[in-house]
């Protein structure tokens, strides 16, 4: 038995295209790549092969997703050079738990080598790619002097998107119309059904009739039950998310510290798309690991006695791991900071899967006031369940609404004209960009986080604790106004997200996505859907409807078009450069 530290090979060009220099930028798309063991693994790939020499077979047991499929086959490739008359067979598996492991070794396959043709053909891509806009990007720049001098790389214009909307946001004067009404010493705010008008004499007219008409007449009273979900089973991007707004760790601290948890055999693999549960898991005697902790070991026994339900499931499963659970009890006093904080988390959601939905009654109560009709919301949380071990989701019971009848009519203690106005929405925050990049299909759940990571290192954008801005929800309605736009819009925020940090924009950052823009391709280089497009045909290989060379080239003669244009119009990006690096010409 022995083991690997990730990938063995590195792809490289042969030594004559490795100068950088304008002229050669272009032959990159067709030069020769050499793909070879990496000199640091070395050792370990000449291990490997001594290793085989005494064997009948090779067992593989590398993660269960594409990039451990190429890894499994870079293994291969070492053990056959120390014996070729090998049988290889590799392991199906997603949590080290005994019987898990036992089934898989029963039950070996052959390696799939669609999906190894797949990440050979990114990781050959990702080489031409890199290096051909890098150096030229570069090279082109560093004529401009200063900080341009320096080796970077476009990245993501969501930030930048959501930078010029929070910056061109011009708010806008609202007004409103608000009721209340004292009743069994209770009082009863009723919303205006329009929420509010942009037009002050508009409102003021409707506020009139209102107090002309003096009473106002229940239309409509609902009560009925409601109930507040517990959470779907947990995949990477919703760690990743949820990481980086409750924890108060960036998206790769928490992928980083998850894969120790896993390594250390605390808790199942992290990167997983799948939020549905096999039928055939055991979860009962997941549950039962956990009652001898102090803190949720009481709600653990709770559900063993009769409380436990069977999980929600998605709609996704990846076919290779199962949501992220915990498959052992490590008492987290054991643990460092970080790694109790994220074990804590994947424990809690388990337990609130496994857990029924919280329950509530709601009411509602209609009047109509002169010709204007309002509304008051009451909720009573009845059974908090799931909510009591997860703390992480908040639902709690709002005013309380006396006793009204259909029909009756009264005359409201108190109505007045309220006023506001629109607010920009916040700078984007880590949760909102995985989001983003989850909705578009950009980056997988395994490379997220190492995206995020290098448009920080590469100091494209900053970030900003979110206590700093004081922005909230926009109390408008949704939106006008974009980048470059002339005003803002009428409201469009989606929220913070907690205690995420803030990303905003350096200027070398906004310069070099206005610039790509400016320059009019039919898809923005500043929000990478070529990349999307990419990891479409990636899947496509995996399916077999595709093959490796197909994809390379068609993936090439699409970035080779975009390279020629900006090419040909490089002075949209240098001046783009000047305007905001340099501040020169506004």
């Amino acid at each position: 038995m022995t083991s690997v530290l990730g990938h063995l090979t590195a792809t490289d060009f042969p030594p004559e295209y490795r100068k950088w220099q304008i002229s050669t930028c272009q032959q990159l798309f067709d030069a020769p790549v050499i793909t070879s063991v990496d000199k640091d693994k070395e050792p370990i790939a000449k291990n490997i092969a001594q290793q085989a020499r005494y064997c009948k077979a090779l067992f593989i047991w590398t993660d269960c997703d594409r990039e451990g499929e190429h890894i499994g086959s870079e293994v291969r490739e070492a053990a056959l050079k120390g014996n070729q008359w090998l049988e290889i067979r590799r392991a199906i598996f997603s949590n080290t738990e005994r019987g898990h492991v036992l089934q898989a070794a029963q039950r070996p396959v052959p390696l799939d080598d669609r999906q190894v043709n797949a990440v050979a053909a990114r990781i050959e891509l990702d080489l031409r790619l890199g290096v051909v806009f890098t150096r030229f990007q570069t090279l082109t720049l560093r004529t401009l002097g200063g900080d341009l001098a320096e080796d970077r790389v476009i990245s993501y214009g969501f930030v930048v998107d959501r930078y010029f909307r929070v910056k061109n946001f011009v708010p806008e004067q609202f007004w409103g119309i608000k009721v209340m009404h004292r009743r069994e010493d209770h009082d009863v705010t009723f919303l205006w059904r329009r929420y509010h008008l942009f037009d002050r004499m508009s409102t003021v007219i409707i506020f009139e009739r209102c107090l002309a008409a003096r009473l106002a007449k229940v239309t409509k009273l609902e009560q009925k039950p409601t109930s507040k979900w517990r959470p779907l089973p947990l995949t990477t991007v919703e760690l990743q998310k949820l990481g980086s707004r409750f924890l108060r760790m960036d998206s790769q601290r928490v992928m980083k510290v998850a894969e120790d948890l896993y390594n250390r055999g605390w808790i199942s693999y992290p990167r997983t798309e799948t939020d549905q549960f096999d039928r055939g898991m055991d979860l009962k005697r997941l549950v039962e690991k956990q009652t001898q902790d102090n803190a949720w070991g009481p709600y653990a026994r709770e559900l063993l006695n009769g409380a436990f339900k069977p999980p929600r499931g998605g709609h996704n499963n990846d076919q290779a791991h199962p949501p992220i659970h915990p498959v052992n009890y490590v008492a987290p006093g054991s643990l460092g900071n970080d790694e109790r904080r994220v074990y804590e988390f994947v424990v809690r959601r388990f337990l609130a899967c496994c857990s029924d939905d919280a329950k509530g009654e709601s009411t509602t109560v209609e009047i109509e006031y002169g010709s204007e009709t309002f509304f008051a919301n009451g909720l009573l949380v009845l059974q908090k369940n799931y909510l009591l071990v997860y703390p992480y989701d908040r639902w709690e019971s709002s005013q309380q609404l006396p006793h009204f009848i259909v029909g009756e009519t009264f005359e409201p203690t108190e109505a007045n004209i309220t006023e506001g106005q629109t607010s920009p929405p916040g700078y984007l925050t880590e949760p909102e960009l995985i989001s983003l990049m989850d909705a578009n299909g950009i980056g997988t759940d395994a490379t997220m986080a190492e995206h995020i990571a290098k448009i920080k290192e590469r100091e494209y954008v900053m970030t900003q604790s979110s206590g700093g801005s004081g922005r909230g929800e926009a109390t408008g309605r949704g939106g006008r106004g974009g980048r470059g736009g002339r005003r803002g819009g009428r409201g469009g925020s989606t929220g913070s997200g907690g205690g995420a940090e803030h990303f905003i924009p350096t200027t070398l950052g906004v310069a070099l996505i206005e610039g790509y823009d400016s320059i009019g391709f039919e898809t923005s280089l500043g929000k990478p859907f070529l990349r999307k497009e990419m990891e479409i045909k990636m899947k496509e290989i995996c399916a077999g409807s595709k093959s490796r060379n197909d994809f390379v080239q068609e993936t090439l003669e699409q970035y080779r078009d975009v390279f020629v244009r900006t090419q040909q119009q490089v002075e949209l990006l240098k001046a783009a450069c000047r305007k905001y690096v340099f501040g020169e010409g506004g």
